[in-house]
């Protein structure tokens, strides 16, 4: 930090100088000047660690993405158990929790939510779940389990609503509309707390899954799931922390608000799946 009238060093009284320490602020000579991530800064505080946050420092234990993991291989074991094959996409689990609109507009409001945990083979699932658990690590340690919890609800039936605008006359089903809506909300989180979301990869792994759909079309992949979950999940992620933090807004209001707005988007996906009939 340079200043406009020259200063002595406080190490060495004879020695004048223009620089700062970063820290402290005591004026410092080229001797006693220490490169930091954060600026020029004398001995002592050269000394003390300052944590710098970048994608790679956040750490922590990501329970509930385990947990969520967890939950969808147990449901993938089921549709298994129910079908008599690896791919799972018959039997009774299958047939009664898959996304298809002219169940929901017959009163199966519930496919809006299980759908978003079952899969049709064992690459769906291995796909989803390697993305949900890199997103999970990533993002889950840095914003606490609760908040991670409710951008997971709020892209899942987002991605439920995408489909039934798209196409609510395919049976769909899969976890990447809430993995879509977490990639945006990661995003969103990286810009608020000062981190590129370049150096984690997220923009670029998102751009690609996004052009999958156009590149393989023969892979069947729900476009309106991933543009649905990304969507809402942008939203969530923009009022939670580009609003939210900025304001300091308590978290359990913004939990409140989530939950408030995952509730609308399932009414949304009922209303849209009627009017379709």
């Amino acid at each position: 930090m340079a200043t406009d009238t020259a200063t002595t060093c406080y190490r060495h009284k004879g020695r004048e100088t223009n620089v700062s320490c970063s820290a402290c602020g005591r004026p410092i000579c080229p001797d006693c000047m220490t490169p930091t991530p954060v600026g020029m800064r004398c001995p002592e505080c050269s000394r003390q660690k300052t944590k710098v946050r970048t994608a790679t420092t956040l750490t922590g234990r990501p329970e509930l993405t385990y947990a969520l993991i967890a939950i969808n291989v147990i449901v993938y074991l089921a549709q298994i158990a129910t079908s008599g094959h690896l791919n799972g996409d018959s039997g009774t689990v299958f047939q009664h929790g898959a996304l298809y609109g002219p169940l929901v507009a017959h009163g199966d409001w519930w496919r809006v939510v299980s759908a978003g945990f079952l899969h049709a083979s064992p690459l769906h699932i291995a796909f989803n779940m390697y993305f949900l658990w890199y997103l999970g690590t990533l993002l889950e340690p840095a914003i606490g389990k609760w908040r991670f919890g409710a951008l997971y609800v709020v892209s899942l039936v987002g991605g439920s609503l995408g489909v039934m605008i798209i196409d609510p006359n395919s049976v769909t089903v899969g976890a990447s509309g809430a993995v879509f809506g977490l990639m945006g909300a990661g995003i969103l989180v990286m810009r608020a707390r000062g981190i590129d979301p370049m150096q984690s990869g997220l923009v670029t792994t998102l751009a690609l899954n996004l052009a999958l759909p156009f590149l393989l079309p023969s892979l069947n992949i729900s476009i309106g799931g991933h543009i649905g979950g990304l969507i809402t999940g942008g939203i969530a992620g923009y009022l939670m922390f580009e609003i939210g933090e900025r304001r300091n807004v308590a978290q359990r209001v913004l939990l409140v608000g989530c939950g408030v707005m995952a509730l609308a988007i399932a009414v949304a996906c009922v209303v849209v799946a009627k009017s379709n009939t």
